[in-house]
């Protein structure tokens, strides 16, 4: 008798759920497994917050974060702030025309806890398919590029940095257009790479708004935003998966961020959003990027499903050598071992786009003076060449 109430007494506990919401018996493999992974996201707040945009901000206890239940990063200590850092924020824009602005929606947790975007269903499987798709053309979706970006003839790299304006190109069903930059090293199923930037895609935020996200991979292993473990979260005030409250004006007002990746001195890759740094990626996670990058770049991309045509890309418009127009990045950096931010050096400079006739990308290099060495990208989309 006793080892019967015992059994039932565990799958009565199987079947209890984050904040004891009950499991629905006769749940698919694939169901029960987002609702497993929907209980490990989804910690008990501290606090909740509803934004105006619908979606809800969970304050998470800093020390019990999700990325603490990843395997690789079970005696992992938390880092509150890079090891070295070079505050270059203020000098990158002291020669600009254009002030930097760039406006999210406004909320703060209490100390010691961090904001979490609530995750749902929908964003697990949206962001799945989104991951699959990052990279190659598969289950039934096709991706574009526009970028400049530093070959591993210059490599090792320790880090990116740029200033990119902030654009709300419409789109239609199952459509994502995003601006970057990122690190990345190896290719394939050892692909390693981190991405921050901005996106628009419907079917994750079910609107069509702008958002600040990133990416990370390695391997099989990754997401966006926090739909997954592995992230750790500092900053109390900024998240990933934040609605941009204000983007630019063609021809008119430009809203723009400074975006940086980099690299401290015991291996974690940090991210920072103007003069925030949201969080890391502990060195662990990476098979082959755990101690240097052999590639970083600057630009757009576009997914669309196959037979459609592909969405506009940055502004929607193609460079024409006016920095109100095209989407673009500024003060672009690469970094070294120690931090250092460099431009780069013509040698180790390619361009790639994939569709010209949908999609454009300019290299200025650093003829610009008040915009340092920069770039144009983007397009209106269209039928484009795969």
């Amino acid at each position: 008798m006793i080892n019967i109430l015992f059994l039932v007494m565990c799958l009565v506990t199987m079947s209890i759920g984050h904040k004891g919401n009950v499991i629905p018996s006769g749940l698919k493999e694939e169901d029960w497994e987002l609702e497993r992974e929907l209980n490990i996201l989804n910690k008990s707040p501290i606090k909740s917050i509803h934004t105006k945009s619908g979606y809800i901000v969970d304050c998470v206890d800093i020390n019990k974060q999700p990325a603490f239940d990843h395997p690789l990063l079970k005696n992992h200590k938390l880092q509150r702030k890079p090891i070295f850092e070079k505050n270059t924020i203020k000098k990158r824009f002291q020669n600009s025309t254009i002030k930097p602005k760039f406006v999210l929606e406004k909320f703060r947790c209490p100390q010691e806890t961090v904001p979490i975007r609530r995750t749902t269903k929908n964003d697990l499987i949206q962001g799945k398919l989104l991951f699959n798709a990052q990279n190659v053309t598969q289950n039934g979706e096709v991706n574009h590029f526009a970028r400049v970006y530093l070959s591993v003839a210059g490599s090792p790299y320790y880090g990116v940095s740029g200033t990119s304006s902030v654009w709300n190109p419409k789109l239609y069903k199952g459509q994502s257009s995003a601006a970057s930059l990122y690190v990345r090293r190896g290719g394939g199923n050892d692909l390693n790479k981190i991405s921050l930037g901005w996106h628009v895609f419907p079917e994750l935020y079910n609107d069509g708004q702008t958002y600040l996200y990133m990416f990370w991979a390695s391997g099989k292993n990754g997401c966006f935003n926090m739909l997954c473990k592995g992230f750790v979260q500092v900053d109390r005030s900024y998240n990933f998966g934040a609605r941009v409250s204000k983007t630019s004006t063609y021809g008119g007002e430009i809203m723009e961020v400074p975006l940086k990746i980099s690299r401290d001195n015991i291996g974690n890759w940090w991210l920072k959003v103007a003069d925030k740094n949201i969080g890391y990626f502990p060195a662990a996670l990476f098979s082959s990027m755990s101690t240097q990058a052999d590639e970083v770049g600057w630009g757009g991309y576009t997914v669309t499903p196959t037979g459609t045509t592909s969405p506009a890309m940055g502004s929607g418009h193609k460079p024409d050598n006016d920095f109100r127009h095209a989407s673009y990045f500024k003060f672009v950096k690469y970094l070294e071992i120690i931090g250092t931010e460099f431009d780069p050096l013509p040698f180790m400079v390619e361009s790639y786009n994939d569709s010209p006739n949908c999609y454009g990308v300019v290299n200025y290099e650093d003829k610009k003076k008040s915009f340092g060495y920069s770039l144009q990208f983007g397009g209106p989309g269209g039928k484009c060449s795969t």
